[in-house]
């Protein structure tokens, strides 16, 4: 059997068809959202938030065992999304009024989020495998159910993340600054805390709660080694993204490895070749040269190379 007669058992099946779907709206949806939270500082908030989603998921699961559903865990994600939600807003609260350091708050998240779903999911007689599919993701059971709504939320974030770009990127890059311009700054940061809510309940099917910000994280810092602009930062990011959860996805079709972490593995081995290649591009492009030698120049340069040639652009639009 060679090849391609694999692939095209690889995408026939309307199992990994379903997969795959989300996989891309994953790999999509998530580096938008998490372009901002790398924006404002917050890359740890996905986690914060995907602990909490778990209580939902259990409320869910509660829920459905309550209303004597053949699948119990059919009103997991929506669960998950008012969870995330209300814990997304809270802490944004929090963190607004200052009555707890942003630290505290997200330690807050972690600890209640996860012990209630622990409980909460044992209530409603669900086993530590249901649990760990949750914690840690698993793409395969994906239903045409979950699409639907995977598909909605992703719809959603990216709506949002790229409709919304210059007031987001404002508020994110400098708070103060839109405040004194009369930007609704609080209105803002609520749909930051929003999306990343979506975001992480979309995500946790592919890559799992324990994941979520890995995948929301990762293709932006990849991103952001090849790029010098807020936008560019956020496509480059996109591409990243559907590249290492499809790749993921396809390896773990053929080798008997967890999709989630096999993805987050691929991030991580992105980023490192991105930043070990990286400065034989800078060289080779001439990185640090005078780029209009035929006009004076006001300021003496330093070195051969020019070090006083900027290098924060990361963080402009």
């Amino acid at each position: 059997m060679n090849i391609l007669t694999e692939l095209g058992y690889f995408f026939t099946d309307p199992l990994m068809q379903r997969s795959l779907i989300a996989a891309v709206i994953v790999g999509v949806a998530a580096p938008i959202m998490g372009t901002y939270l790398v924006q404002r500082k917050l890359s740890l908030l996905g986690d914060g938030i995907g602990h909490v989603a778990l209580t939902g998921v259990a409320l869910g699961w509660i829920v459905g065992a309550g209303m004597g559903l053949v699948e119990r865990d059919a009103l997991a994600i929506p669960g998950a999304v008012v969870a995330a939600v209300i814990g997304a807003v809270a802490i944004e609260f929090v963190r607004e009024r200052g009555k707890t350091s942003g630290d505290v708050a997200l330690a807050l998240l972690f600890y209640s989020g996860i012990a209630g779903g622990v409980v909460l999911i044992g209530l409603a007689g669900g086993t530590n495998a249901n649990l760990m599919a949750y914690l840690f993701g698993s793409i395969s059971t994906v239903t045409t159910l979950d699409l639907f709504m995977i598909a909605a939320l992703g719809v959603i974030i990216i709506a949002v993340g790229v409709g919304m770009r210059s007031l987001l990127f404002t508020i994110s890059n400098d708070e103060e600054f839109a405040r004194a311009s009369g930007l609704p700054v609080r209105a803002a940061n609520i749909v930051i805390a929003v999306i990343a809510a979506l975001t992480v309940t979309v995500s946790m099917r592919v890559v799992g709660l324990l994941l979520v910000s890995a995948i929301m994280i990762l293709p932006v810092a990849v991103a952001q080694l090849m790029t010098a602009s807020f936008k560019t930062t956020m496509r480059v990011a996109m591409i990243v993204g559907v590249i290492v959860t499809v790749g993921g996805l396809m390896i773990t079709y053929w080798v008997p490895l967890s999709p989630g972490a096999t993805i987050v593995m691929l991030a991580v081995l992105a980023y490192t070749l991105v930043a070990i290649l990286r400065p034989l591009f800078a060289t080779k492009n001439g990185r640090g040269h005078d780029p209009h030698p035929d006009v004076p120049d006001d300021v003496a340069l330093e070195g051969a190379q020019g070090a006083l040639t900027k290098e924060g652009a990361s963080c402009n639009e």
